[in-house]
């Protein structure tokens, strides 16, 4: 075992990094917003968020305080949980009849999505999905026609704000798709945690870990990426210490601050790939419209069973970097059940509204999402169904 020292002093959880994008990172820090803008020659630019953040004090404080300097900001909040290809085309239809000029994406995963795809898709002759993640769809984007971005996250989960795609949802074929180009990496990050003050108990959990799945899910994939390793497992560990004290105080602005920068690492971390729990969470976030984080919360424990044979070794050092009792699968399995059960997530899918009825679609969906190439065993549609099955009834048996 081994002793590591986290940072509780607020003056010193603060910096400007340049990796892998600019982050400016610190509490107060939202209040370089308009010399960010200034740098990137933003004069007048579309905040792209939520319906429900767009009436806190966090947004309309935000726009005042900037309009004062003599920024003009824009509001496009008409997007959903699960982004749709509708909420794009309306937010690029706002942004080019305000003659807006850059992007600010403001929120949690889908506003930040929502945002940096809006950004991409300001100017483009080519339709949104003719950009989807698929062989190299991505060199059709015109880049110089791709607005500028500001990412500025209010949760600590999906690391969108260090991510070059966005995952959208075809309302046609209900299926999400991953929306990519290497400049859709927004040009600024600004981390402020208290932004993310006080947000609800239940999605400080599921968001939590949702960046806890994204840093496992990258560390247990089969390709040789050091750099992404050492960042999961970091990730992990901050997760590890830091949730259960955001979870119970959301005035914890030194634990809100490390969950900032654990989501932002496995988001980093993720560009490795990720694996069968995101391939699952991505057709049932498309169909059931349920939070993406919750149901990676949800769905962990029984794809980790079903990668238990390939995976063992990495969970055995997992388990020791995250100083548990012993470094076994077992230990690590069951410290994940007691953790979720400390943060209130539910242990199976039936609880938040699920049942079996679209199995086999669920199934079969699964196996053909991007993210099922990065699982350690490529898993059939009918293995998909099966650990489907199996979160819904709660069946934890191997």
């Amino acid at each position: 075992m081994h002793e590591i020292i986290d940072i509780t002093n607020m003056d010193d959880l603060k910096g400007n990094w340049n990796y892998p994008t600019p982050i400016h990172f610190g509490t107060g820090c939202v209040d370089e917003l308009y010399d960010s803008c200034k740098k990137l020659n933003i004069t007048k630019p579309l905040l792209v968020t939520d319906s429900g953040l767009a009436k806190l004090n966090i947004v309309t404080d935000l726009i005042e305080s900037n309009k004062i300097k003599g920024l003009n900001i824009q509001v496009f909040c008409d997007v959903k949980p699960n982004p749709t290809g509708d909420n794009i085309q309306q937010g690029v239809n706002i942004y080019n009849k305000d003659k807006c000029d850059g992007v600010i994406a403001f929120g949690g995963g889908s506003g930040i999505d929502a945002g940096k795809t809006i950004a991409l898709m300001a100017a483009q002759e080519y339709s949104l999905w003719d950009f989807e993640d698929v062989g190299d769809n991505w060199r059709r984007v015109n880049s110089q026609a791709i607005a500028p971005c500001i990412a500025i996250p209010t949760t600590a989960g999906t690391g969108s704000e260090v991510g070059r795609a966005s995952v959208v949802v075809d309302e046609l074929s209900h299926t999400k798709k991953i929306i990519f180009h290497p400049n859709m990496l927004p040009d600024l990050v600004i981390a402020d945690a208290q932004l993310s003050q006080n947000l609800p108990a239940p999605v400080t959990a599921a968001t939590g870990m949702d960046a806890f799945v994204h840093s496992l899910e990258a560390y247990c994939v089969n390709s040789y990426h050091p750099m992404a390793d050492g960042i999961a497992l970091e990730s992990m560990r901050l997760i590890k210490e830091w949730l259960p004290g955001a979870y119970k105080d959301g005035s914890n602005l030194v634990a809100r601050s490390h969950m900032l920068v654990a989501s932002t690492m496995g988001a980093t971390a993720f560009q490795k790939g990720l694996g069968g729990v995101h391939a699952l969470a991505h057709p049932l976030g498309a169909i059931y419209d349920k939070h993406h984080g919750l149901l990676n919360a949800i769905l962990l424990p029984y794809v980790l069973l079903k990668n238990k044979p390939v995976i063992e070794n990495k969970i055995n050092h997992i388990a020791n970097f995250l100083n548990l009792k012993n470094n076994s699968f077992d230990e690590f399995f069951n410290w994940v059940l007691e953790f979720r059960s400390k943060l209130g997530i539910a242990d199976n899918l039936k609880a938040i509204g699920l049942n079996t009825d679209k199995s086999e679609l669920i199934g079969q969906l699964a196996s053909k999402d991007p993210t099922a190439s990065g699982n350690p065993i490529i898993f059939s549609a009918e293995q998909y169904s099966e650990i489907f099955e199996n979160a819904v009834n709660g069946n934890l048996s191997e």
